[in-house]
């Protein structure tokens, strides 16, 4: 069958952190920088749509694609890893340990940005032909959500500090749950239509997801966005790591791990009435206790 069960996924979970973990350095700065620009690609598409077409709706629809294919290929994100590998340390694997997880975030960091950034370079060349006309309407598009989504915030102040931690927050519980669903399945088509879902759903409400932003941003700036690498690394970058981190982690990883990994005891199962009811009971009271 092509679903797999809850608690062999977890398994999964653990196994593929684990790997992970002890990816060589290469290895790790290759597959996510990989990652990162494919990703950018299908942020590009996105707003090429919505622009286009002026419905955000579709935007949306068609931008898991890049999400999709970055993981048949075996590519890294930031939000999936701050999900996967930290069990490794959770569960005890030989060798695991906090400050290998911490090597191995901030090396997918630095690739994801390289892969993220490189695309946003390519496409404003495209999208200015070259920096010798000023941005097309895309690129104008580009500017515009670099503004929105940096000092759109700064002006709430603390208020707009932790809306954007909590929409960092929302963006990886549902990434990550298409990171989980990924190994929910084992068929192409099934990994497909159950990783649709949660990436859709985050993107076409707006949260903050940290390697988009590593695109969206340095483009807005690349294209002439009214706005500062400060506002960018400050009133976004910066915010929304640690809310893909604790969203990732607190409401897909931990909540699997402890439901599905480490369970709780039963209950004890009551005894049913019936004729044989006082007998049972009398057997339980004069029953040698074990242990």
């Amino acid at each position: 069958m092509s679903y797999v069960k809850p608690q062999d996924v977890v398994t999964q979970m653990i196994d593929t952190g684990e790997k992970k973990l002890f990816l060589s350095t290469r290895d790790t700065l290759i597959r996510s920088f990989m990652g990162g620009a494919i990703l950018a690609l299908a942020a590009a598409m996105a707003v090429t749509i919505s622009t286009n077409t002026g419905n955000p709706l579709l935007g949306a629809a068609f931008f898991p694609i890049g999400f999709i294919m970055l993981y048949l290929m075996g590519f890294d994100l930031l939000t999936g890893v701050f999900t996967l590998v930290p069990f490794a340390v959770i569960a005890r694997r030989p060798g695991a340990t906090w400050g290998g997880m911490w090597r191995n975030w901030g090396l997918v960091f630095c690739g994801n940005f390289a892969g993220a950034f490189t695309v946003a370079v390519l496409m404003a060349i495209t999208f200015t032909y070259g920096f010798s006309t000023p941005p097309d309407e895309i690129g104008e598009a580009l500017g515009t959500i670099g503004e929105g989504r940096t000092v759109g915030y700064a002006d709430h102040g603390a208020a707009g500090m932790l809306t954007l931690f909590v929409r960092g927050v929302l963006c990886n519980w549902m990434v990550s749950t298409g990171v989980v669903a990924f190994l929910m399945s084992k068929d192409t088509i099934s990994k497909v239509v159950v990783m649709w879902m949660p990436v859709f759903l985050f993107f076409y409400l707006g949260f903050e997801h940290s390697v988009v932003n590593m695109f969206l941003f340095p483009s807005g700036l690349l294209l002439g966005g009214d706005f500062t690498v400060v506002d960018y690394l400050v009133w976004n970058e910066l915010p929304t790591v640690l809310g893909n981190l604790v969203g990732g982690l607190t409401f897909v990883g931990l909540p699997l791990y402890l439901t599905h990994h480490r369970t709780g005891p039963e209950r004890l199962r009551p005894i049913p009435a019936g004729p044989d009811t006082a007998g049972a009971r009398a057997a339980d009271r004069t029953a040698t206790p074990v242990g």
